[in-house]
């Protein structure tokens, strides 16, 4: 039996550090308390008020409003939102069902960034012309270009998990 390893030097290029591990699990489930936390605030008169000229200014999302009060979609979009944080949270034990719940913060974060283009007041006249981004919403938005990123990270992670679940269960590898 022909055997293949790795040689040691390569085998110790390639291992993770520590902190690598740490960090993975800090932001799949940072990313959770954010998304459940932004959900639950959505059921705040607070919230519901502050989201609502960002949705009326969308070109995707402004005609919400005319179906739903702007009560009535900041309590949909709060449901929404804690379940995906949930789904999320189930990596560990339903990697499928967590992915569901990743790709639905990947449109949520995709849809809250066009924000940054449709809303009047992102940015400002700044010295020396380099574009500056008010406080709020513009920065307020910018923070979606991390969470996003978190969001692509967990999906795949996800997705991985699942992969390898049907390759371990469904008899060899697929081609």
């Amino acid at each position: 039996m022909l055997r293949i390893t790795q040689p040691a030097v390569a085998a110790a290029g390639t291992a993770e550090h520590p902190l690598a591990a740490i960090g993975r699990q800090w932001v799949r489930y940072g990313l959770v308390a954010v998304i459940a936390w932004i959900g639950a605030l959505k059921f705040t008169a607070y919230e519901a008020t502050a989201i609502q000229p960002l949705v009326t200014h969308s070109p995707a999302l402004s005609w919400v409003y005319h179906v739903l009060s702007v009560r009535a979609f900041a309590d949909t979009n709060g449901i929404l939102e804690i379940l995906a944080a949930l789904l999320i949270a189930l990596r560990p034990l339903a990697p499928r069902i967590s992915a569901l719940g990743s790709g639905f913060a990947v449109l949520l974060f995709a849809s809250t960034l066009s924000f940054l283009v449709t809303t009047p007041g992102v940015s400002v006249a700044a010295a020396g012309g380099f574009p500056a981004l008010s406080v709020l919403p513009g920065q307020f938005l910018l923070k979606d270009l991390v969470l996003i990123g978190a969001s692509l990270w967990t999906l795949g992670d996800s997705l991985g998990a699942t992969s390898h679940l049907r390759g371990s269960h469904g008899g060899g590898q697929r081609r």
